[in-house]
């Protein structure tokens, strides 16, 4: 039976010893919004005034222990973590079962620390809804992020209910069950290519591959490389999400090499090549660190070329040097593929704003990545040098190029017309 013909599913995890109001609420509001609330309780210590469909016990089970085992393992901290173990482990045995058209778990840091672990097992299309009194913040990893989650700040509802809190919930509660009858999963029907880019400003490649590759028979998804975009790539990466990719915006790796928080964190670049997906690279905007523009620019970049994108990002170049390291730390990274690899080298520059005439136009600094690119890809990656333009027509043609190679060889799967 289709979600459509029943009442969506919609887990609701939460505390329910010390948030029982609030999770009570919720289920409500869920029912009356065309939902079927399922309480999954997640308490350590006391015992929620309502019977759970999935007790604090069923956790425990799940993690592979008992409660009191769990409650004598040491602090708050191991004790939530192991709670976030059996929760991610019953939530994926749910899902796996047809049980769960959708989540939502109210938290403050120790339930949004689980919770994140809950969101990461389920599959993209899988509604999945946080409220958190630490929405937004960066003390959240980008890596523990699921692709489609969402979420939304528990504002002046630390201890009870009240208007502001209420109104908070309801939001929350209707945003999920409305997903879950809304939601339009991905069939996989055609392989899918992964693709990563900025803005059509900087770079431009993705109107010429795009369109092509679908006549091919396949299915794109460019993801924008600002951080969340990387994050979400990555994440379909490593549940071997795509057919090969073409990650031509890597400048994320820059990013998190020079500690911005515009990052997708420490495994960008490497979760395609654990996954033995077929990878296509290129340096694209590799040379830009990204920064929030409503900060003051870090002392170390203040001699540095500098482009302000909008009121939120800004762009700085990095020197010779630290282009020389971003280098290797690429080509160590390419080097961990376990599938074929391919590194394009567009010796004319890497972004719109390189080129002659424009605010980050460095050639000198640009040869150094060059060279030292050209010393530290290992020799099981191939590399295609070309002496263009990444935002020209004949680098997208080379991408082609090797990808059609690589179909004609059965190293990537057909495209389904």
């Amino acid at each position: 039976m289709s979600v459509s013909a029943r009442l969506p599913q919609i887990l609701v995890i939460g505390t329910g010893d010390t948030k029982s109001d609030e999770l009570l609420f919720m289920a409500d509001i869920i029912g009356e919004a065309g939902g079927l609330p399922i309480m999954v309780d997640v308490s350590v210590l006391g015992d929620p005034p309502y019977m759970p469909d999935h007790s604090k016990h069923d956790i425990a089970k799940a993690a592979g222990t008992t409660i009191q085992a769990i409650i004598n393992s040491g602090d708050e901290n191991s004790a939530m973590a192991l709670m976030a173990e059996g929760a991610a482990n019953l939530v994926r045995a749910l899902h796996e079962a047809g049980q769960v058209d959708g989540m939502i778990v109210l938290g403050g840091s120790l339930g949004t620390d689980l919770a994140l672990d809950a969101a990461a097992v389920l599959p993209l299309g899988v509604p999945k809804f946080i409220v958190s009194t630490i929405a937004y913040s960066h003390l959240l990893p980008p890596e523990r992020i699921a692709p489609d989650l969402m979420m939304i700040l528990w504002a002046g509802g630390l201890y009870g209910l009240n208007p502001i809190c209420k109104a908070v919930l309801s939001q929350a509660c209707g945003a999920v069950v409305g997903a879950a009858k809304a939601s339009i999963r991905p069939d996989g029907e055609r392989p899918l290519i992964g693709m990563t880019s900025l803005g059509s400003s900087c770079l431009k490649y993705m109107k010429y591959l795009k369109p092509e590759l679908e006549k091919r028979g396949y299915d794109v998804a460019v993801f924008h490389s600002t951080g969340m975009g990387g994050r979400a790539y990555e994440a379909i990466a490593a549940k071997k999400g795509f057919a090969a990719v073409f990650d031509f915006c890597i400048q994320e790796v820059t990013n998190h090499h020079n500690g911005t928080v515009v990052t997708s964190g420490p495994d960008r670049m490497e979760n395609a090549a654990r996954a033995g997906i077929p990878q296509i690279v290129a340096p694209g905007a590799i040379d830009m660190v990204d920064m929030p523009a409503w900060q003051p620019l870090p002392e170390r970049f203040a001699d540095r070329p500098y482009h302000a994108h909008n009121r939120l990002i800004g762009s700085v170049t990095i020197s010779p040097d630290g282009r020389r390291e971003v280098a290797r730390v690429v080509a160590g990274k390419l080097g961990a593929a376990t599938s074929p690899a391919a590194f394009i080298l567009p010796t004319a520059g890497i972004q719109e704003w390189d080129q002659e005439g424009e605010p980050l136009h460095e050639p000198e600094a640009l040869q150094a990545f060059v060279d030292e690119m050209r010393k530290a890809l290992p020799p099981a990656v191939t590399l295609e040098e070309i002496d263009t333009h990444i935002n020209t027509p004949a680098f997208a043609a080379k991408a082609l190029e090797i990808f059609d190679r690589w179909v004609e060889q059965g190293i990537v799967a057909k495209g389904r017309l």
